[in-house]
Formats: structure tokens, C-alpha cells, sequence
């Protein structure tokens, strides 16, 4: 069988595809460009984001990695995709007073989809394509259904809950039964890092004002009562429960409740006032089921952190929207419009949606 391997030149790709040849797959790797168009921004020459122009050194060793397995090296040009769909809903969000998950809208949108379909016009030649992640997929009742992976630290299966079941029926995560300890001891064996090699790759580290393209706008910052407590720099700045580096002196801590576009307002409040009870959320994918009513399930609302109890229904709104809908046994703190809520049972994905209100 072919496997085509997401190789970034990183400890899990590079464990990713050596696996794979050990077990007897025809593996080659791909790599994905994405920042061939963001020369311009002022901080281009950092590479320690996904989108940076300059990946000279990932590049290379991507090269090395390849050369040392014997696999070929593949690289495909999506920066234009990633632009028109990742970093443009980035923006849109943001500009909307939402906070947005690039990485997994990248993954359904870009990743999972444009890679393969860009390689598929290119006449590359593969059955399966695979990625490093720490996740698990178990065929079941006729569904090709999402697991977190065995590694609970690094589980990724939150990013991956908008893979669609064409998608997961063409995709291999065989790190997915591999705690990262293991892994890193495979690549060090191997020789591919050094031991004390450190992985973090953001979004993007540099100013969002450059980023959006937009001139910071100020406002006031406002408590739920109207009253203006201070002056904000522009609401992109700002995210919803964030406490630190708002310039107010207050009695306690103050948080931030809410993003007003419609005003330019920050809204902040007590610590007591950034908990939900309720969260919604709309853009549904289903994963292991196409329905539930009234379940008692595991909630996320970030990625960070492990699932809460909730109980978990779903209805359609007047707009003709399928909205999930998560009722919390415990108040959870800071539910983020425009990040994701995905909907568990156990290990196993049921749902997950993008949060629309949250109370």
C-alpha cells in the first residue's frame, strides 16, 4: 500500500514515517508550503510559526529525514489556499470580535483536504495519507470514528473533530497508540534530533495588527453595567477570560467577558462572571453518531485541559441551523465564541461544533 506522509521535519512526522516503512508501506513524504506570500510581514524572518516564509532549516531537514529512510521527498506550493481559507477566516473572526481556531480549520480545510487534493491533480500516486498526530480512528457500525489518542497529554483529537468521514476513511495516525516518550526515544535511536529537541510552532508569534491588516482602533473598556473602567488598544488584542494586561486597577482581578464589535468595547468583569453553565454551538460535524438527545457526555471547549460532564442535546434553530448544545454539571470558565466544543464519549468523538453563545 502507498502512504503519503505530512512530513514537517519534526520528531512525529519523522517517527510518523518510519514506522510506516517498517511496516512494509510504500511511504513517501509530502511537505506543505504555506507562507510563500508573507514575505512582507515584519516578522517573515522568524520561522517558529506555521506560515512563516522562511523554512530554509525545516525544509533541509525534511531533506535529511527523507534521505536517511530512503523515501521521496515531496514539496507542494498551498500558501494561495491557505491564505484564501485559513488565514482569511482568521481575520474575518478576529475582525468580528470572535476568536477563532486556525489550526482546526487548517486541518479540514487545508491539511486534509487541498494537500491531498493538489497532490491527487499532481499525479501523485497513494492510498493513505498519514500525519503525526495523537489521535486514533476504530471503524465502527459503519462509521470511521475519531479517538483521542492513547497519549492523553498530547492528545490532538480536538483539532482533527471537522475531519469528515471521507476523510477519515483515507487517513493512518499511527502514533496514535504511542505515548510522546516513546516517540522520542524512537528519534533520538534513530538519529533524526538531538535529544533535548523542543517542538512548538504557534499560529502566529508576531502583531496581530499586521497580521489583519488593520489600524489598531481604541475604545473604552467597559464594565457589564456600561461604566467605562479604561481605554483598550484595539478588541484583537483581547480575548475572552484573559486577566492580564488590561491596565485597570480594580478591587480584584478583572477578566474579559465579551468582545463588542458593535460598540468597540471590551467588557470585563469579575472572576465569578467569566463562568458558563450553557454552551452552544453551531457548524456541526458529526463524528461517531449523526444524532444525540439529552446524553450524558464529556464536553471541551478548549484544547487544553480534559473533557467536563455535560448533557448534550441538539435542536434546529429558526435560521434552519443544527445547533449542539452542551448543559455543564460544573460551571466551566470562559467559553470562547468562535473556538470549538467538541462532544465526547469516553475516548471516542462524537461531535464538535464552532461556539456560537455560551451563557
Amino acid at each position: 500500500m502507498k502512504v503519503m506522509v505530512g512530513m514537517s521535519g519534526g520528531i512525529d512526522s519523522a517517527v510518523t514515517a518510519y514506522l510506516l516503512k517498517e511496516q512494509g508501506y510504500d511511504v513517501k513524504a509530502i511537505t506543505m508550503l504555506l507562507g510563500k506570500g508573507n514575505a512582507q510581514l515584519k516578522d517573515a524572518k522568524k520561522t517558529n510559526y506555521c506560515f512563516a516564509p522562511n523554512k530554509d532549516e525545516e525544509l533541509k531537514k525534511v531533506k535529511e529525514i527523507c534521505e536517511k529512510l530512503d523515501i521521496e521527498s515531496i514539496l507542494l506550493d498551498l500558501s494561495s489556499n491557505f491564505e484564501d481559507t485559513v488565514l482569511q477566516n482568521f481575520k474575518d473572526e478576529y475582525l468580528n470580535g470572535r476568536t477563532p481556531n486556525p489550526c482546526v480549520w487548517c486541518n479540514s480545510k487545508i491539511k486534509f483536504k487541498a494537500m491531498l487534493e493538489e497532490a491527487e491533480k499532481q499525479g501523485i500516486e497513494f492510498d493513505k495519507f498519514a500525519t503525526g498526530h495523537y489521535a486514533r480512528i476504530i471503524e465502527k457500525n459503519g462509521r470511521y470514528c475519531l479517538y483521542r489518542g492513547k497519549d492523553l497529554r498530547k492528545d490532538q483529537s480536538y483539532f482533527l473533530y471537522r475531519l469528515t468521514q471521507d476523510q477519515l476513511s483515507k487517513v493512518l495516525f499511527p502514533l496514535g497508540e504511542y505515548v510522546k516518550d516513546e516517540v522520542r526515544a524512537i528519534d533520538v535511536k534513530l538519529g533524526f534530533h538531538q535529544e533535548e529537541q523542543t517542538e512548538s510552532q504557534d499560529f502566529y508569534d508576531g502583531d496581530y495588527t499586521e497580521l489583519l491588516n488593520v489600524e489598531s482602533k481604541e475604545g473604552n473598556i467597559v464594565d457589564r453595567s456600561g461604566k467605562v473602567l479604561g481605554k483598550h488598544k484595539g478588541l484583537f488584542h483581547y480575548t475572552i477570560g484573559q486577566r492580564k494586561g488590561l491596565g485597570i486597577a480594580a478591587e480584584r482581578p478583572l477578566y474579559v467577558l465579551e468582545l463588542d464589535t458593535f460598540n468597540n468595547e471590551v467588557v470585563v468583569g469579575f472572576q465569578e462572571q467569566t463562568y458558563n453553565n450553557i454552551v452552544e454551538a453551531k457548524n456541526i460535524v458529526w463524528g461517531s453518531r449523526l444524532s444525540v438527545n439529552n446524553e450524558k457526555l464529556d464536553a471541551k471547549i478548549r484544547s487544553t485541559g480534559y473533557p467536563s460532564k455535560a448533557t448534550v442535546s441538539s435542536y434546529v434553530d429558526e435560521n434552519g441551523d443544527e445547533i449542539l448544545v452542551a448543559k455543564f454539571e460544573e460551571p466551566i470558565q470562559a467559553a470562547t465564541v468562535g473556538q470549538s466544543l467538541v462532544i465526547y464519549d469516553g475516548d471516542e468523538v462524537v461531535a464538535g461544533g464552532i461556539i456560537c453563545k455560551a451563557k
